[in-house]
């Protein structure tokens, strides 16, 4: 993929923001011509309690938390960050969520595209076990630290398996690139429908 493109990962309190849920970190990676090139990671603090299963989930403390910079500027920050550049993010209705939810509170949107990672690899990596990142990494050979459920670290993975996930369809249609817009129009497309329909792209 040439095209330049933001992966944002979001850490919350719970899996609904209508429900009370807020984020407690946020980072992003900027990929420009294949590669990573910029970053953005910080804590955040909401004034919200970080239950226990979730601080075992991810290693996000209260203590962590009520060190962190106030939400409301770490989220300005973001939003300059992200600018209008398009989207990616792995299970992205998740992230979207949390990521209107919490613009919404200082006034800002995010407008562009954003396109969901786990359902391209449904399409592209049909045999993997599970869609889950870690395991998608596995399958597809991506190395990696080892470490996930860390805001950053998974951003940098969805970034990878999404060039990963480029480079094979390059290689397995004969492609010349797999642009922004295909992998939007691929999310989209019936499994079975799959092979067939980049066969004639």
């Amino acid at each position: 993929m040439r095209e330049t493109f933001i992966v944002l990962d979001f850490e919350t309190t719970g899996l609904e923001p209508s429900c009370g849920a807020r984020a407690t970190e946020v980072a992003a990676v900027l990929v420009e011509k294949g590669q990573i090139v910029d970053k953005f990671q910080s804590l955040m603090n909401a004034g919200v309690y970080v239950p226990s299963f979730i601080q075992e989930l991810t290693g996000i403390t209260n203590g962590m938390i009520s060190k962190a910079p106030p939400i409301s500027g770490v989220m300005r920050d973001f939003s300059a960050f992200i600018g209008s550049t398009p989207l990616v993010a792995h299970n992205a209705s998740f992230d979207k969520k949390f990521l209107d939810a919490e613009l919404d509170r200082i006034g800002h949107q995010a407008r562009q595209p954003i396109i969901c990672s786990m359902r391209i690899a449904r399409r592209v990596y049909q045999s993997a076990p599970n869609h889950k990142l870690e395991t998608l990494v596995k399958h597809a050979g991506i190395e990696t630290s080892g470490g996930f459920h860390r805001a950053l670290a998974d951003a940098e993975m969805t970034a990878r398996l999404m060039l990963k996930m480029a480079s094979d369809l390059r290689r397995s249609y004969n492609l010349n690139d797999v642009s922004f817009e295909l992998m939007r129009k691929l999310q989209a497309m019936p499994k079975y429908e799959v092979n067939d329909r980049l066969k004639r792209s």
